[in-house]
């Protein structure tokens, strides 16, 4: 038995008590083995509380040999798809997901953790993982792994097999042959450099071959930006498959979700499908239309009115801070309010909160499905119960914790709405596109609008403007003509007289057009020659 799993300990019922005894281990795991020895079950997993296996757990062992694989590859191997390729082969996936409480991987995992997020760590390079950036980097993990162990024939993976140039370069042909983005890959190769920190943090990882692999990631990541450019978008290419929505028909679209909504919760009554109805309309509406496209980060952890508990973001530290929040202020009139001290820009901007009052129509809408309809989905979803501080919840009354959900979720709805199955995050596009256009209607700022979104007015013309370049284009050509007959219309004047005055006024050449071209100084007062060297 390893007592040295940080959360959890797999114990044989072959082992007996003599021999626990032998390895010393707490008393609780022997009064935990004696407590399950007459179950059936041939093996039998004991959740442990941490404080047991705490003053048992080591740091994890330096590999046998702690540098990289070398001589690092000079190219990428050639690879295809194999016969049996899977989307989901990652450890976290089944049948592979047993591997990930191995004691190895499960320790290699928890001082990885603790060596990216923790606050202050000083010989690692940069700040602390967010808990988003965090769940990225585990993730690329864990794909890794699974890519080793099902097409490597890994038997047990840990995060030694970073250390291996060739598997790396072998796992990014994999993603090139999968058909998968640049930025997904260069994702990937970020991540292995956060590995190869952390192994050179441990004692004797200052091999000369770790800053060769940093060097070898970091030419990899450029060569795989340049190769695999990112595809350019633009709505009318989305739209043809089915990808992209103009502002005005999503705006109906929401528009008569509401309305029906609430004419159903009039006519049928609080039911649990009136007020599903009600729940995805107030969604859509906070999503688009009413509002400049807020993060879907910050709509999906917004907590409602009656929760007054802690801040539920994992990354906060401010004991006063109430998180996302819609709050009531006033019932007569209604006045509702939303929030948002954490958004994706909020270290940037200082800790600025996104703060502002809700418009009245949405407040309204917002003010009803907070009443009975969301008691009555509550009340259905015996799971969770009225526990759910979330203002939206999915199918089983939890909140959109993670944005996957979300996006299916909202794809979904449009779908059955007659709309298209689009991404809730392509609604920023959308309504950036409509902003910047000609034809633009009269709307809110683009800088407040963009305040409200948690950016700044130069990301729409780098990110979300995908007509931004052919639009300037076509305004400059088009412009040019009206110059031209600028130019035209200058050309009455008589054509000047390219003859050049030849007073002595001043200390430089003078040139005449004649025939007999004469070049002189103009200090006429000068006996000497001057030679003149003419380009």
């Amino acid at each position: 038995m390893d007592v040295s799993v940080p959360h959890v300990a797999v114990v044989s019922l072959a082992v007996c008590c003599r021999a626990l005894k032998l390895c010393k281990v707490p008393a609780a795991v022997l009064h935990a083995f004696d407590d399950i020895r007459l179950k059936p079950a041939s093996q039998v997993v004991l959740g442990l509380p941490e404080h047991i296996l705490a003053a048992h757990a080591q740091p994890s062992p330096n590999p046998v040999q702690l540098q990289m694989t070398t001589p690092f590859p000079v190219t990428l191997p050639e690879c295809a798809l194999p016969a049996d390729f899977k989307k989901q082969h990652g450890l976290l996936a089944k049948p592979h997901k047993h591997l990930v409480h191995r004691a190895v991987l499960a320790q290699h995992m928890g001082e990885f953790k603790s060596f990216s997020t923790s606050p202050f760590q000083l010989n690692r390079k940069g700040i602390a993982h967010s808990s988003r950036t965090w769940q990225n980097s585990e993730k690329h993990v864990y794909l890794f792994l699974g890519y080793c162990h099902h097409y490597q024939q890994v038997s047990q993976p840990t995060l030694q097999l970073f250390l291996s140039s060739p598997l790396i370069a072998q796992f990014v042909s994999f993603h090139i042959a999968a058909g998968h983005s640049q930025l997904y890959i260069r994702n990937f190769l970020s991540c292995a450099k956060c590995v190869l920190r952390w192994w050179q943090s441990k004692p004797g990882g200052n091999h000369p071959s770790f800053v060769e692999g940093l060097e070898w990631l970091q030419t990899l990541g450029l060569q795989v930006a340049d190769q695999l450019p990112r595809p350019s978008k633009d709505p009318k290419g989305l739209a043809d498959i089915g990808k992209w929505m103009c502002a005005a028909d999503l705006v109906h679209t929401i528009h008569g979700a509401e309305q029906q909504s609430q004419a159903q919760m009039q006519q049928q009554g609080v039911t649990v499908e009136t007020s599903r109805d009600m729940h995805d309309a107030a969604l859509a509406a906070m999503i688009f239309s009413h509002l400049p496209p807020v993060r879907l980060s910050c709509i999906r952890s917004l907590v409602g009115p009656a929760y007054l508990g802690l801040c539920l973001h994992p990354d906060c530290k401010e004991p006063s801070c109430e998180g996302n929040r819609l709050s009531i202020m006033s019932e007569s009139p209604l006045l509702m309010r939303i929030s948002l001290p954490h958004h994706k820009n909020a270290r940037k901007w200082g800790k600025a909160v996104i703060e502002f009052d809700v418009p009245s129509d949405l407040a309204q809408l917002l003010h009803t499905y907070l009443g009975a309809p969301r008691k009555a989905l509550l009340e259905h979803h015996l799971l969770i119960g009225d526990a759910c501080p979330y203002v939206f919840m999915d199918m089983h009354g939890r909140g959109f914790v993670a944005a996957a959900v979300l996006t299916l979720y909202w794809q979904k709805w449009l779908v059955s709405r007659g709309g298209v199955p689009m991404n809730p995050s392509m609604c920023r596009q959308v309504f950036v596109d409509e902003r910047q256009s000609d034809s633009a209607t009269a709307g809110p700022s683009n800088q407040g609008a963009a305040m409200v979104m948690g950016h700044s007015v130069k990301q729409w013309d780098k990110w979300y403007d995908m007509q931004y370049h052919p639009r300037l284009a076509q305004n400059a050509v088009d412009g040019m003509q009206s110059w031209r007959a600028a130019m035209l219309q200058s050309h009455t004047l008589a054509a000047p007289d390219l003859t050049l005055s030849t007073a002595l006024h001043c200390g430089h050449v003078l040139v005449s057009d004649s025939e007999e071209s004469q070049y002189q100084s103009c200090c006429s007062g000068s006996d000497s020659d001057i030679d003149i060297e003419l380009d």
